[in-house]
């Protein structure tokens, strides 16, 4: 969930303004700076990845990313037994049948609306926030580190590295397209949220300074809390929702995913999504893009379900691209 208050963005804006200029600094629009590329057909086939599948703590699954090559999945969650606004985390290593082989603790890292994934031969490294602002429970640097199960980071952790890619930005996230050698973060503003493009390469090394594409992020539906996005070739795949109050309902579903294409400047696309509609609970949370040995991609977006100490993960997806 991605639910924040104004004054929380503004405490996040003031404390990096008072810190001094860190990073690159904060870019103007640029259309059609990426190669185009085909979109995912929101309202298309698709199927089901996995339902009810336990991850490692027993909060919310917040993101998920995938490690292709190497068929890992990963999702974030809200560590339990830490305050909301304490940004730990946990970190869940999966299978793509969603059974668990691993995790992380991540201290003091945010709330974990996007994480990304790196495949670097047989090792994966996450992207993810870190440093928490604990006015708002969001980071306020962007960290790379190579997964270690069982480990236990905080932000200074030798196997870590952090930056601020953008100087007046707070509340940063990351998503990693490695098929396109890209990684964007996202991030507030004085107006609201902003998306950057750059080069995974370049970004890899702590190099900002050369934005592929920036965009504010277009509006979405108005009380509906955020719950991920994903960037794929030259679009970003953006997920909002809430739980259900009570007794599933698809008439009461607020799930949606909405396509933004970077090049026009424009959504080409807003579906309802009503798989799983007959979960308990079903809050969306978390997208991403996961690439089989054929090359063949799939957009996966997540509901949470269960009840309190006991929730799950379920995964759905698209295939059709246009």
């Amino acid at each position: 969930m991605d639910k924040l208050s104004r004054r929380g963005l503004l405490a996040g804006a003031g404390a990096l303004l008072a810190a001094g200029a860190v990073g690159a600094p904060t870019a103007a629009a640029r259309p059609f700076a990426l190669l185009p590329t085909r979109r995912f057909a929101l309202d298309g086939p698709g199927g089901e990845l996995f339902t009810g599948k336990p991850l490692a703590d027993v909060t919310v699954m917040q993101s998920i990313a995938f490690d292709s090559p190497n068929r890992r999945l990963f999702a974030g969650q809200l560590r339990a037994g830490s305050p909301a606004s304490s940004g730990d985390l946990t970190l869940t290593q999966l299978s793509l049948d969603g059974d668990v082989a691993g995790h992380m603790y991540l201290s003091g890292f945010g709330h974990a609306v996007s994480i990304g994934a790196e495949t670097v031969g047989r090792t994966t490294y996450l992207w993810t926030e870190t440093d928490v602002d604990t006015a708002n429970a969001r980071g306020r640097q962007i960290a790379r580190f190579p997964w270690q199960n069982g480990a236990t980071l905080t932000k200074d952790s030798p196997t870590l590295r952090s930056w601020k890619p953008v100087a007046d930005g707070a509340v940063f996230t990351p998503s990693v397209d490695q098929r396109h050698g890209r990684i964007a973060i996202r991030h507030t503003l004085a107006d609201g949220f902003h998306i950057n493009v750059y080069s995974l390469a370049a970004a890899r090394v702590g190099n900002f300074s050369r934005v592929l594409a920036s965009f504010k992020q277009p509006t979405m539906t108005a009380g509906i809390d955020f719950q991920g996005w994903a960037l794929y070739g030259s679009y970003v795949y953006l997920w909002e929702g809430e739980a259900y109050a009570g007794t599933p309902d698809s008439a009461l579903a607020t799930s949606k995913l909405w396509t933004y294409d970077i090049n026009s400047g424009e959504v080409v696309e807003s579906v309802q999504i009503l798989d799983g509609a007959d979960l308990v609970y079903r809050e969306a949370q978390g997208v991403g893009v996961y690439v089989d040995h054929l090359g063949s991609p799939r957009l996966c977006f997540g509901f949470a379900s269960g009840v309190t100490g006991d929730r799950r993960a379920n995964l759905f997806y698209r295939n059709t691209l246009v």
